[in-house]
């Protein structure tokens, strides 16, 4: 069963199946990242009330200044040194326990953000492993990764620095509106005077840059995929000496997602200086307005002093949060990409009449199957046939003629779009999944190891194995005697994906892996391809004791492996085009008899 997901070659890989979008509603998208709040709400409105304190005593600053000013400003000898010392201690100890409530908040929300991305990649994980293995047909490996990794780190990065920014904005913003308009209300209204031209401005550039920022992590996910198809294929790349062509290729993605970082840093980086020009806009107003006021005296120079200091207190939260308006955007951007893939849909759930598989004789019947990956694209038509229990089946035909379909389909990775396939006369729609794919042992052509030892890879076929079981099952797989001869035998440590083996190896471990399964229905898919003539040979004497009455699906290439099957089936345009014994369709001289004299005139020169 071949996997489509990795293009090796990569000359001409194209970006992620995952379409470019437009930026969805950043306030739905928002209100579903706070649903992951939910066990931290004891927190956050501990964290909220340090923020009302902290914010509180910040605000009570401004005010005493004023109050020191206008008493020294009195005539000398009429200053009140005690008030205005009393007043100096009050201010140090505002800012003393500001600090430390400051402190305590960043700490209790650092926990939090934590927390809520730890859910946020479990679910996302966990979200990989109910969905449809055709997904992961469609889509690159590295744009998963990045959804996983750059995403959520987004995500977390916005939660830890904005959601107190937030928080203190808010009530920094009322409170200060508050204290103004009790201190002198002509004063609030002139100092409140550019707050329209602030939100116009906000709205203006938080619509553009949200949108770059969601591009750039999809190029981000375009370049990762590059990345991960390059190194994983980097021996077929210099085999046919493609490094300057995978060099361009990453330049591209690079120059991609360099264009789009470049924008929505540029529309993110309009915001400080907008907002600092209407900060200093705001100031002048102050000092001019306050000064006439002064003059006629209607307020006193004290007055000015504090609406001066709150006019910068009103302006400081805004303008941290215009400092972390590009975070906030990524993290809009990266919420709305990992929330795509948790939309996605799930692989079928099993029915609620649906059964366990025991005692499968495995009997396989195809009745009018039929599949699309897309409605534009027909992969089989028509497929029918029966196979009794015990029989070998081999699949033959040309590359891409839909021989692993075929199988998937069984296994149930994909779902049928006509027709119905049934095992044991049961529809496998009726079966739970994980009792039907305990019916299968697998044997792959391109097979995977984890990273563990042998014994942990083999054991992966039957989790509660003894050492003695999986012994066997190499010994009859033919792999017990290079096992041997490693330096740690069976405690031998595989990388992933096993690149510290031989290819032969790697698929010696898959065919005793699947020989501890013991399953009921086999798939061999080229499973000796990767060996040499000699393990070949011992291979294919192991596989006869293992296929002996068990139902066995072999896809093969080389027909001169698959003589002795019970039914072969020639596939060709997604069709089964000739059924029957080797013999039989030698007889017919159709298309197998001359695909297998073409094989034949090719050995025998």
């Amino acid at each position: 069963m071949e996997r489509n997901n990795k293009k090796i070659t990569g000359i001409h890989a194209p970006h992620s199946m995952i379409p470019l979008e437009k930026p969805k509603d950043s306030t739905s998208t928002l209100r579903r990242l706070f649903s992951y709040f939910g066990e931290e709400k004891s927190k956050i409105v501990f964290a909220f009330i340090l923020v009302i304190l902290y914010t509180f005593l910040t605000l009570l600053v401004p005010y005493y200044t004023g109050k020191i000013v206008d008493a020294l400003a009195l005539p000398k000898g009429n200053v009140d040194l005690y008030y205005v010392r009393t007043m100096i201690i009050y201010i140090f100890l505002f800012y003393f326990f500001s600090s430390i409530f400051m402190y305590m908040q960043e700490f209790i929300i650092a926990g939090v953000s934590q927390r809520v991305v730890y859910n946020i990649r479990k679910d996302i994980f966990n979200k990989f492993q109910k969905m449809p293995v055709i997904f992961f047909d469609k889509t690159t490996h590295g744009e998963l990764m990045s959804r996983v990794t750059n995403d959520i780190d987004n995500i977390n990065n916005t939660i830890s620095q904005t959601m107190i920014q937030f928080m203190h904005t808010l009530i920094s913003t009322l409170g200060t509106v508050f204290i103004m308009f009790y201190i002198n209300r002509i004063m609030a209204i002139i100092t409140l005077s550019t707050v329209p031209i602030v939100l116009l401005v906000t709205r203006t550039i938080a619509k553009n840059t949200r949108k770059y920022f969601k591009t750039q992590q999809q190029f981000l996910g375009d370049l990762n995929g590059h990345i991960e198809e390059s190194i994983s294929g980097i021996d077929v790349v210099r085999m046919f000496n493609k490094e300057e062509d995978m060099i361009n290729n990453f330049k591209k993605y690079n120059d991609e997602l360099k264009e789009a970082g470049i924008k929505a840093q540029i529309w993110s980086g309009f915001i400080m200086p907008i907002m600092n020009a209407i900060g200093n806009l705001t100031f002048v107003i102050i000092v001019l307005s306050g000064s006439l006021l002064t003059l006629n005296g209607i307020i006193t120079i004290g007055v000015v002093t504090s609406f001066i200091f709150y006019s910068k207190q009103f302006q400081r939260p805004i303008n941290e949060l215009a400092s972390t308006f590009n975070q906030l955007q990524s993290g809009i951007a990266g919420a709305e990409r990992v929330f795509d893939i948790l939309d996605e849909a799930n692989e079928r759930e099993d029915s609620p009449d649906a059964v366990e598989a025991t005692d499968v004789d495995g009997k396989v019947e195809f009745k009018n199957v039929y599949f699309n990956y897309n409605e534009n694209k027909e992969v089989l038509k028509d497929i029918n046939f029966v196979v009794e229990p015990g029989s070998n089946v081999a699949l033959v035909g040309p590359t891409g003629a839909g021989k692993t379909t075929i199988v998937n389909l069984l296994t149930n990775f994909y779902e049928v779009t006509r027709g119905e396939i049934l095992i044991d006369d049961i529809n496998i729609k009726k079966y739970k999944k994980n009792s039907l794919r305990n019916m299968f042992g697998v044997v792959l052509q391109d097979t995977y190891l984890f990273s563990g030892s042998i014994k942990e890879n083999i054991r992966y076929g039957k989790l509660d194995a003894t050492d003695e079981e999986i012994i066997r099952a190499c010994k009859i797989s033919n792999a017990d005697e290079f096992i041997k001869r490693l330096p740690n035998g069976y405690e031998t440590y595989i990388n992933e994906g096993g690149t510290n083996l031989s290819q032969g190896q790697r698929q010696l471990l898959a065919i005793a892996r699947a020989v501890l399964k013991d399953p009921s229905i086999l798939i061999l898919d080229e499973a000796t391809s990767n060996v040499d003539t000699r393990t070949e040979l011992k291979i294919q004497e192991a596989m006869i004791a293992l296929m002996e009455n068990r139902t066995t699906f072999i896809i093969a290439h080389r027909l001169s492996t698959i003589r002795d099957a019970d039914i072969i089936m020639m596939i060709d345009d997604g069709r089964i085009i000739e059924k029957g014994t080797h013999e039989e369709l030698i007889a017919k001289k159709g298309a197998y008899f001359n695909l297998y004299m073409s094989q034949y005139l090719n050995t025998a020169e």
